[in-house]
């Protein structure tokens, strides 16, 4: 089985696997960082949603082959003790219910607001569309993206 070189929340890890491997499962199933979840298997919730060089990207629908050289992002990652403006927003407004797709929406809105720093309120129902909340709670997903944005900017 080959061996890869992935740098992972600023740190390089060596994993071996095969190379269709999904980067979902090397993170979670081989480096323990199962903050990142496991939704649909077909790239269309969001919840598996980790940064790829500042990109938002689903980690279920990418091989560790195609990762290799690339500067991976988890929620983990995203800051050291849950501090990134995203987060906090999404505490101020209280967003979770079950918390499951909270990871991927929060890595979806932060790439976003790092290209977009003073988005309206239609771009940031467009950019945070593809992520799918069973709970429903998309208002107050929005609501805290926006208080990002101006805790950001």
């Amino acid at each position: 089985m080959p061996t890869y070189q992935l740098k992972v929340n600023g740190t390089s890890k060596s994993v071996e696997v095969s190379e269709d491997t999904p980067l979902l499962w090397v993170l979670r199933d081989h480096l323990d960082l199962v903050g990142t979840k496991y939704g649909c298997g077909i790239a269309q919730c969001g919840a598996c949603t980790v940064h790829l060089d500042g990109e938002a990207v689903r980690s279920c629908s990418l091989t560790v082959a195609q990762v290799e050289s690339k500067a991976i992002t988890t929620i983990e990652g995203l800051s050291d003790n849950g501090t990134h403006p995203v987060q906090e927003a999404w505490k101020e407004v209280d967003v979770p219910q079950c918390g499951y797709c909270q990871a991927g929406q929060i890595m979806t809105a932060s790439a976003f607001l790092e290209k977009n720093a003073s988005p309206s309120e239609e771009e940031i129902k467009n950019a945070m569309h593809g992520n799918i909340c069973r709970c429903a709670s998309y208002q107050r997903i929005y609501k805290a993206v926006e208080i990002a944005a101006s805790k950001m900017g």
